[in-house]
Order: C-alpha cells, then structure tokens, then sequence
C-alpha cells in the first residue's frame, strides 16, 4: 500500500506575516518618538503605542532598542535626494543645495541627527550606522553630480576631492542646525558658486 504523501505546507500568515505597514508604522512612530523624547527616554513601549501595535510586532522585527533605532535612520537615509540633471554643472548643484534645505528642515535632520551624535560618541554601532547610511547617501548623489558634469565634459575627471563634496552639507547643516538660520537665495547661489569653483580647482591640479 503507498504511503500517502505529506500534506502541502500552508504559507505563513496571520502573526508569522510581518506586514509591510505595521513595519512602517512602527518606523515612523519611531521618528516621532524620537523628535519628542530623544534617544535616551525612547521606549519599545511608547513606540507600539504610538504605532498602533503590540510590543510583540515590534520585538519580532528588531530585538533591541539600537537595533530598532538604526534600521529606522539607515530606513529613512536609504530615501535618496534624486540626482538633478538642469544641463549644467552649477544648476545641478544649485538645485541639490534647495533639496538639502528641505532635508534638513525635517525632524529628522534639525532634531534627531543631533540628538543621534551625542548618542553615537557613545555607542559605536550607531556611530558606524550615521557615518556608513547618512554621509554615503550624500555622496552617493553629490558624486553622481559630478560624474555628469564630466560626462557633459564640464569637469577633466569624475574623481572629485571629498572636502569639495562636503562643502555642500557642510555649510548648511552648521547654518540650518546649529545656527538655526535657513539661507536665503542669493546665499544658495552663492555657496553653488563656491562649490563649483573649487570642483574645478581641484580637477586642474
């Protein structure tokens, strides 16, 4: 007599599912917790709360605090500026600068980074997360910029000198964040400007 064959394994459901908008609830509870509370006073209890959910949905994604925290921020700064293509070099950059601003006038940026930095002098995981999702997807499309411009033979190499990238961030994060002072216009066009010239200083050494 043949022996019957085993039945057909059902696909998971019901709790073993991790739905897709609990996990982006959650993310965005967290953010929220974050802004109010900071780091230090966020808790696993406070985030299901505000996400709508159990503790269990939210243990069963991310098992700790940190883990939760990082997935969240390498979530977020997975969300790319696009990469502007105006047909020139300086209103590529121009237009990038305006993205930046609208960034940083985020929760996120104008709230959380900082709060993320003080916590990551402390906790080398969160320090190697903000340095590896963070500073990579500013260069990321910084240097996709500057391999158009020398595509569109602006610029003699795609090789750009870091310091020149960083000029882009770096003077509005210290205006928008520290200073709590958003550039207006013609400072834009000019850090464009700036930014631009020494692209190009460093591309003819």
């Amino acid at each position: 007599m043949d022996t019957p064959p085993p039945p057909s394994r059902r696909p998971p459901a019901g709790a073993a599912v991790l739905r897709e908008d609990k996990t982006e609830a959650i993310r965005a509870a967290v953010l929220a917790e974050l802004a109010e509370a900071g780091y230090g006073r966020l808790s696993i209890e406070a985030v299901a709360r505000r996400a709508g959910v159990g503790k269990a949905a939210v243990y069963r994604r991310w098992p700790t605090k940190p883990d939760l925290v990082i997935d969240t921020v390498s979530a977020f700064a997975a969300l790319r500026l696009p990469v502007p293509d105006t047909g020139s070099l300086r209103g590529d950059v121009r237009v990038l600068l305006r993205g930046l601003v609208r960034a940083l006038r985020h929760p996120l940026a104008a709230v959380i980074v900082p709060d993320l930095l003080a916590e990551a002098a402390r906790n080398p995981a969160m320090a190697r997360t903000l340095q590896d999702t963070l500073l990579a997807a500013q260069r990321e499309v910084t240097r996709a910029v500057v391999g158009q411009a020398h595509a569109r033979g602006e610029l003699p190499s795609e090789d750009a000198d870091p310091l020149a990238l960083d000029l882009l961030l770096g003077p509005l994060y210290w205006r928008m964040t520290v200073v709590h002072a958003d550039p207006t216009p013609t400072e834009l066009d000019r850090l464009a400007a700036i930014v631009v010239t020494t692209l190009h200083g460093h591309a003819l050494k």
